[in-house]
């Protein structure tokens, strides 16, 4: 029996969706999106793409310090924002706020066919973490928003899978583990077990919100992150993260050119 000719001319919206995904899925990726906490890690990345920063910030809320460079690279329309200079204490708009404001206006003002959340974590050397290797996360979690009321505790967490990417772990020598995030760069006995229980290899500050934002707006993310301090390990924390912010930062560069070139040409499913 035929369907009506009124479903097929206008079609539920779930079947509209559910098109719209599908052909994202296989038409080549031509915007992507980089998100990046910190002018020091973006900087590699703005000189290695050759990205320029665009005077032109209509696209932003007037008076946010947020930065956009954009550029041609390969077949790749390139957008890389990071959050600026907080404009009260003139140091890197860090942290999830942040973080997911600028997320949220960029995939509004240039719809990215991919979000790359690029930057440095914390990890553990008891989940097998050293300074200098870089990961793409596997999944990601809140480890500082308690909400102790049933199903609240859930929504606190917020635990996701990110986007699988098959074929760049096969291609590229990158490790795989959990990423927690949380707005501290220390590690309170609270969060040691939350992140504990989240099973993290990996601790930031902004992943967990671009994977919300992303996720909430139907946006396929990935998130490249590069060890820069050893959680577990016998030096303070802020000491180890500025002695090797520079120099990890090489690798995280050097990690995702690797991604970006493997991106070129392909379309999501290819991931």
């Amino acid at each position: 029996m035929a369907p009506p000719e009124d479903s097929v001319a206008n079609p539920p919206p779930e079947a509209e969706e559910a098109a719209a995904a599908g052909e994202a899925n296989t038409k080549p990726i031509s915007t992507i999106l980089i998100v990046m906490a910190m002018h020091t890690e973006a900087a590699p990345l703005v000189s290695k793409f050759k990205l320029v920063e665009d005077p032109d910030r209509s696209m932003f809320p007037k008076g946010v310090p947020w930065v956009r460079y954009r550029g041609k690279y390969k077949d790749l329309d390139i957008n890389l924002v990071w959050p600026g200079k907080d404009p009260n204490f003139g140091v890197d708009s860090v942290g999830t706020v942040s973080a997911s404001l600028v997320t949220y206006a960029s995939i509004q003002a240039f719809n990215p066919d991919l979000v790359i959340d690029a930057g440095t974590a914390g990890g553990f050397r008891a989940k097998g973490a050293s300074v200098g290797d870089v990961y793409l996360a596997s999944a990601v979690a809140f480890h500082d928003r308690r909400i102790p009321i049933p199903v609240f505790d859930l929504y606190g967490i917020g635990a996701k899978q990110t986007f699988s990417c098959p074929n760049i772990l096969k291609e590229l020598n990158l490790k795989v583990g959990n990423l927690s995030t949380g707005d501290s760069l220390d590690m309170s006995p609270h969060d040691e077990t939350a992140i504990l229980a989240n099973e993290a290899t990996l601790k930031d500050m902004e992943g967990a919100a671009v994977a919300y934002v992303a996720d909430l707006l139907s946006v396929p993310a990935i998130f490249v992150k590069a060890v820069t301090d050893i959680v577990d390990g016998e030096k303070p924390t802020a000491e180890e993260f500025l002695q090797n912010l520079v120099l990890v930062t090489a690798a995280l560069d050097q990690a995702v050119t690797q991604v970006v070139d493997f991106i070129s040409g392909k379309c999501i499913s290819d991931l």
